[in-house]
């Protein structure tokens, strides 16, 4: 066979038997012979990498290409990454590939702090109080040549504060779940704020080398939280690992890599330079000192960055060991000294050529911050429903808490039930206790609406919902919650109108008028004919036009309608193929009411 006479088809970095099979139109039984004669066994719900897949597919006829992520195909503008936004207008041979960026989640003693110090074979743990991780750090380890950049953060509410900002600080996500304890409420609140960002999750099973550990219940748990494990034919790797043995870390750091690769990571060192700040704090030493990660370009020491309303010349760079470093490439974690003031974790930063410059900018970003915070106001379910029939949006976030599970599981099925129709309820988190301020951060970053059932809103979760400009509704019925939420969806809807026929009239003859075109004399035989309603001419049985009128006369003078039984003159907008014997149908549409 030729090279033209072969079909190409895109395929990801793995794929299953049967999908590789639909995908050519071919039997999965013959994809396994192929696969079995090139010495590969593999079942029909197997996944095989690419290249295993580009032979069958060259067996069968086809060229297989390596599928590329559409960068920009996604619903929401602040869902596409930053990093994402800043290589679509560079020059793609420019680009270059750079280290993943990685965060970990989970509940709060799943061990997070224990598996970075296996990975960076460092004891930060034991200089933090309680063992619970009190700052955001930023670490780099390396497999087989390749570096990885870990960010530590001290909870979901700081990841979410990137993204609230417009950043989105990391590429991928670990979960961590203990394998003795399971998903836990924070572990849940974990898997919402990552999906939230929409970033792919790599879940570490840790603590199975403990005797009580039961890893198949967590997979179970994990598949009901829409995290169905890889080798259960779903799309969520699951490692295995001891992080206080240090075993499966190497199996791990594999599947970050296998990921990254699948996700095509660039950036041009050389382009302009963008990145976020991780965390700031002040110095009774050295000053202000920020940790920035770098996102596109070359930072280098000297260079003058503004950071919202901070900004300065860099006059030292460390890395994460604290040696210091003249310059920085992308994905790259540096703390720097030099600016004038702490700007706040997740704040994106960059460069600009002259101190001049740096300050204008700052003057006008807290001009900016200072309108935007007297503006801002709650977002409402009202104020919903004007985004919704502008277009803006077809989805309905909530965040749900309530008293307990028992309340919670049928607030959420009735949401559910709400959702299945033409507009969209997403459920970004729903789980039992008061509302507090990572809900209300995690609804900021989303545009979500908080609603509790017979709970309360903590003082802090109120102030920050005030300021961040979230709305808060509080329930003591679920049939109200069920009410508000149908309201919602039904103002959501696209208006739909039903067709109204008003009356019916017989073309007589036609009448020729220079600069005009034809008119048709008329008699209404069936209700009324109107001047600013519908027409529609039919011929038989075909359809000849659908539109407006343009002239309607009775016994020469210009009338609003007339009725059944008189004589009519109608001009069409812009239509004049009329003859003796057509019928003109005269309709409004009206808007339906929604029940």
């Amino acid at each position: 066979m030729s090279k033209k006479d072969e079909k190409i088809i895109e395929i990801p970095i793995a794929i299953g038997v049967r999908d590789l099979a639909e995908q050519m139109g071919a039997s999965p039984i013959d994809v396994i012979k192929s696969l079995m004669t090139n010495g590969v066994m593999a079942s029909i719900n197997q996944q095989i990498d690419f290249d295993s897949a580009a032979i069958v597919a060259a067996d069968m006829g086809f060229e297989a290409v390596l599928e590329k992520e559409d960068v920009l195909e996604v619903e929401e503008e602040g869902s596409i990454p930053l990093w994402r936004q800043i290589i679509a207008d560079e020059d793609e041979a420019a680009l270059e590939d750079r280290p993943p960026v990685v965060t970990i989640l989970g509940h709060v003693d799943h061990g997070k702090t224990t598996l970075l110090d296996a990975i960076r074979d460092a004891d930060v743990q034991a200089g933090e109080a309680g063992g619970i991780t009190q700052h955001i750090g930023a670490y780099q380890t390396s497999l087989k040549g390749q570096t990885i950049t870990f960010l530590d953060t001290p909870g979901h509410a700081a990841f979410t504060a990137m993204r609230a900002r417009g950043a989105q600080g990391a590429d991928i996500v670990i979960l961590v779940v203990a394998a003795d304890d399971g998903v836990m409420p924070q572990t849940k609140e974990a898997i919402a704020h990552a999906k939230a960002a929409r970033v792919p999750i790599i879940v570490a099973l840790n603590k199975v080398d403990k005797g009580n550990a039961n890893p198949e219940l967590v997979k179970t748990q994990l598949a009901d939280n829409e995290l169905v494990p890889d080798d259960w034919d779903g799309d969520t790797m699951v490692i295995p690992l001891s992080a206080l043995k240090k075993e499966g870390i190497e199996d791990l750091l594999e599947a970050i890599l296998l990921v990254a690769d699948n996700m095509d990571i660039k950036a041009n060192p050389s382009g302009d330079i963008v990145g976020t700040v991780i965390e700031a704090e002040v110095d009774k030493q050295r000053g202000v000192m920020a940790t920035l990660l770098v996102q596109s370009g070359t930072l280098k020491q000297g260079d003058i960055a503004v950071a919202g309303g901070a900004y300065g010349r860099l006059r030292a760079m460390f890395d994460y060991r604290g040696n210091r470093v003249e310059e920085a490439p992308p994905s790259m974690p540096v703390s720097v000294m030099g600016l004038n003031d702490v700007p706040s974790a997740g704040q994106l930063f960059k460069t600009v050529k002259a101190e001049k410059q740096a300050r204008f900018q700052v003057k006008e970003y807290l001009e900016n911050e200072k309108n935007a915070s007297q503006a801002k106001k709650s977002l409402s379910l009202e104020d919903l429903f004007a985004a919704y029939q502008a277009g803006e949006t077809k989805e309905l976030s909530l965040i749900i808490k309530a008293d307990v599970q028992g309340s919670l599981d049928p607030i959420v099925g009735e949401m559910e039930k709400l959702g299945k129709g033409e507009i969209g309820v997403n459920v970004l988190y729903a789980e039992t206790g008061n509302i507090g301020e990572n809900d209300i951060t995690l609804a900021a970053a989303s545009d979500a609406i908080v609603i509790g059932f017979n709970v309360q809103a903590e003082v802090t979760a109120r102030r920050l919902a005030d300021n961040e400009g979230v709305s808060i509704r509080l329930y003591n019925i679920i049939y109200r919650i069920v009410e508000d939420v149908e309201k919602a969806l039904k103002g959501m809807l696209e208006p739909t109108f039903a067709e109204k026929t008003l009356g019916k009239a017989e073309v007589l003859a036609v009448f020729p008028i220079s600069k005009v075109g034809k008119i048709a004399g008329c008699r209404v035989r069936e209700g009324v004919i109107r001047r600013n309603a519908q027409m529609r001419l039919t011929r038989g049985d075909d359809i000849l036009f659908e539109g407006e009128v343009s002239s309607l006369k009775h016994n020469k003078d210009k009338v609003n309608e007339v009725r059944n039984g008189f004589e009519c003159g109608v001009g069409l907008q812009n239509f004049h193929d009329i003859e003796e014997g057509d019928i003109l149908q005269c309709y409004i549409l009206e808007k339906e009411e929604i029940e």
